[in-house]
């Protein structure tokens, strides 16, 4: 079965740790601010860098499409707003693969790796979208 995972949370929740032990093939708009090794946040390509996460998961999609294999695909970004997701659950359903949305939750006192200051994680938490 084709599997999309989108794992939700805040910034330090541990979305990119749980990712990593998951068996897929892992996407997250963070990826793509790594230069050489090095993490480098620029708010200007935010679009950007979201469109092309979109992007990558679709093109797995459609990789995996002719084929008649399991796949999982793992997305982690923090998906704040269910517009953020929609584009995910629409390309998944074209390409045949079945999604679960997790929430991932700071229950581990993870920290922020990524230096996001604690006013836009305030904003982060009072935006979060929850589908009961």
């Amino acid at each position: 079965m084709k599997e999309l995972f989108l794992l939700r949370g805040l910034p330090g929740s541990g979305k990119s740790t749980l990712a990593k032990s998951l068996d897929g093939i892992h996407i997250e708009a963070d990826q793509f601010f790594v230069v050489e090794g090095e993490y480098k946040f620029d708010a200007s390509k935010l679009k950007e860098v979201h469109n092309n996460c979109l992007t990558r998961t679709k093109s797995y999609m459609y990789i995996h499409s002719s084929k008649d294999i399991a796949e999982r695909i793992i997305v982690s970004n923090t998906f704040t707003q269910e517009w953020e997701m929609k584009p995910y659950f629409d390309i998944a359903e074209f390409y045949g693969y079945r999604v679960y949305s997790l929430i991932v939750e700071n229950r581990h006192d993870g920290v922020n790796q990524h230096g996001v200051p604690d006013d836009k994680l305030e904003q982060m938490k009072n935006r979060f979208q929850i589908k009961l």
